[in-house]
């Protein structure tokens, strides 16, 4: 892995890691890995309704990793570029969980990423309760299948801001770092 990518993968990875995977990010992963973490669940003493509201945003998350990936185009390929490139690393901390995504994108979506999430974290949860049957309601669906409701879903799952940070690759792409916080 390049020096690059493990530096975001340790500033990710805080507290006692329960999942922690970096490299191709396909539908097998992602349920394997939800069969992991729920088995581990399972045999945690975390409430039902902390289990149930982890795991909900956790697939969502995975799920933006595997749909929404931009592979950048290096002068030499690399593991990280030649690939499905994803980064997920899921925390128990002493207050909750922290779910953090990685992955690449290009840097003319930094923008619209940005402005999405921003006002997502500007909204109430009863605005974004609102905000979500509109964009329900009124939303195209994109090339990749999403009609933008994933990263309000797991804000109103939460409770929580999103946290991100945009991280400089190269010419063209960005690494972007989702991170989420459920509470106890």
């Amino acid at each position: 892995m390049s020096l690059f990518l493990e530096q975001c993968f340790n500033k990710m990875n805080q507290g006692e890691v329960l999942v922690a995977y970096k490299g191709n990010i396909d539908a097998d992963l992602i349920a394997n890995t939800l069969k992991m973490v729920e088995l581990k669940l399972d045999n945690s003493d975390v409430q039902n309704n902390i289990k149930k509201k982890l795991y909900n945003v956790l697939v969502e998350g995975l799920q933006n990793l595997y749909h929404h990936v931009d592979t950048p185009l290096d002068e030499v390929q690399d593991d990280e570029t030649k690939s499905n490139f994803g980064i997920f690393i899921l925390n128990r901390l002493d207050n909750g969980f922290r779910i953090s995504t990685g992955n690449f994108v290009h840097k003319d979506k930094v923008s619209i990423i940005k402005k999405k999430i921003d006002k997502i974290n500007s909204l109430s949860a009863e605005e974004l309760k609102e905000f979500y049957k509109f964009v329900l309601n009124n939303q195209m669906f994109s090339e990749k299948g999403g009609g933008g409701l994933g990263l309000i879903d797991m804000a109103r799952k939460t409770g929580n801001k999103l946290e991100y940070n945009f991280f400089d690759y190269n010419k063209t792409h960005f690494f972007f770092n989702l991170t989420l916080f459920i509470n106890f």
